[in-house]
């Protein structure tokens, strides 16, 4: 671990510039990808890539090049780049960033059990192979796979002021998917889809439920088959874990994201409703909703000690009570807004510098155990698993459909619905939240593929949620 680290001080230490500040961030990503569909083991892939990103600040002006190589001459020849593009840049700067501080901190950072030994390959498709061939002989079961995604990031930044932070992780992505078709209809049941992952080691695989779950997938992707479509009208909605991550994702960290707000992603990805005026004012949400940017929780998917900038990272409330009180908004954003944010100047990978992201952003449990939440429901329908999504560029207004539903009448669980799908408007949706989950109902979950920036950046977040309630919410199915 950390084998290239006396290599890489000795050659930063070596470089020569004349700006004020500079800084190195090395990324090593390797990565596996295991499958076994219909009992049969797909051939596994492979990934490798190492490289360095040089950062300069001439004369308050920032600019930057990256590098894969990584000897004395390649990394002086990028850090070279880096200065000449910022001194082109000088007379045209938008920014003085003389005063935005820089980083001095030393510190590591390992993902849980690191030093446990992961299992072999062979041992891996072994436990697909077994979870794949517990599916159910059934005619109509036409297509299933299990699958195990695993990568190691090693990151280390060092920086003229003095810092050294190092970052050893390892993240765990078990999956299962299983597709039913009877002629007429075709309906695919998902543990999580890939939204399971963690970090840490074997032990992900037991935490996120796949060894064991071939039977219920298969069984409940048998019953969509046979099940009505989803009614159209209004509903209590009954969102599980797996599906409060995408609402999470979509119509409060995007929004959220203070470049966003501030422009920087307009052609791209779009906007936001949200305004910089907003903070410490707007009612975003009704008085249950507790929203926090939290690195601490060891297992889910970004949590770290230092963000790529070398901003410590803390758990802060980006939402108490409702009330919108914090952006995710990284250093460079909050010194152009003036407003607080947090540590989340984030990169996907050596070749791309650092812009807000996303990172681990949980919604708070609450007090309601599951069977409170369903048995104050009169007229509702609990839905659980995303499996598409619809949201316009100011993340405000949106439809997303799940893979499985469930009517609930009278505070009572009934009848299995297909097709179910909900809509509504973010500056809304979360004034209608009107119960949620406690701890027992609460799952730490994410993904590995939120995209961002131009040229464009895929990088893991992590969400958890409990489960949580909202009132009158417009649901309809596939016929609609």
């Amino acid at each position: 671990m950390f084998d290239f680290y006396p290599q890489l001080k000795q050659r930063f230490a070596a470089l020569r510039t004349r700006a004020e500040f500079f800084s190195l961030r090395y990324v090593r990503e390797s990565g596996q990808y295991l499958s076994v569909r219909k009992n049969v083991a797909d051939p596994p892939a492979f990934s490798h890539d190492q490289g360095a990103m040089l950062t300069v600040r001439v004369n308050g002006v920032e600019a930057y090049a990256a590098t894969n190589d990584l000897s004395q001459a390649g990394l002086q020849a990028a850090l070279d780049r880096a200065e000449a593009q910022a001194r082109l840049i000088t007379p045209h700067a938008l920014l003085d960033l003389t005063l935005e501080p820089v980083s001095r901190e030393r510190a590591d950072y390992y993902s849980p059990d690191l030093d446990q030994t992961f299992p072999s390959l062979s041992q891996c498709f072994e436990l697909l192979g077994a979870e794949s061939a517990a599916v159910p002989k059934d005619e109509r079961l036409v297509s299933w796979d299990v699958s195990l995604g695993l990568n190691h990031v090693e990151q280390i930044y060092l920086n003229s002021a003095g810092a050294e932070l190092r970052r050893a992780q390892r993240f765990v992505f078990p999956g299962m998917s299983v597709t039913a078709y009877d002629g007429n209809d075709s309906q695919t049941r998902s543990l999580g889809r890939e939204n399971f992952g963690q970090q840490g080691g074997i032990d992900v695989i037991g935490r996120c439920g796949l060894i064991g779950a071939a039977p219920k997938v298969a069984e409940q992707a048998l019953q969509l088959l046979l099940a009505p479509n989803t009614p159209q009208g209004k509903r209590d909605l009954l969102l599980m874990p797996d599906q409060m991550i995408l609402q999470i994702h979509e119509s409060i960290g995007h929004p959220l994201e203070l470049d966003r707000i501030l422009g920087d992603e307009r052609n791209y990805a779009g906007t936001s409703f949200v305004k910089a005026s907003d903070f410490g004012s707007l009612q975003y949400g009704s008085r249950l909703l507790n929203v926090t940017f939290d690195p601490t929780i060891a297992e889910q998917l970004a949590s770290y000690g230092f963000d790529d900038d070398g901003t410590p990272a803390h758990k802060e409330f980006l939402i108490r009570e409702g009330l919108l009180l914090r952006p995710l908004g990284g250093a460079l954003s909050q010194f152009r807004a003036g407003l607080d944010g947090v540590a989340n100047s984030r990169a996907c990978s050596w070749n791309r510098p650092p812009i807000d992201r996303m990172a681990n952003l949980n919604i708070e449990p609450g007090d309601k155990s599951m069977a409170q939440l369903v048995g104050a429901i009169e007229n509702g329908i609990l839905m659980a698993t995303n499996r598409s999504w619809s949201i316009d560029d100011a993340r405000n207004k949106f439809q997303f459909g799940c893979e499985w539903g469930q009517l609930i009448e009278n505070g009572e669980l009934k009848g299995v619905v297909k097709n179910p799908n909900y809509r509504g408007i973010s500056e809304q949706f979360w004034r209608n939240l009107s119960a949620v989950g406690d701890a027992s109902t609460f799952k730490v979950l994410g993904t590995p593929n939120c995209g961002k920036g131009e040229p464009n950046q895929v990088i893991r977040v992590g969400h958890a949620s409990p489960a949580c309630v909202f009132s009158n919410i417009d649901v309809f199915g596939g016929d609609a």
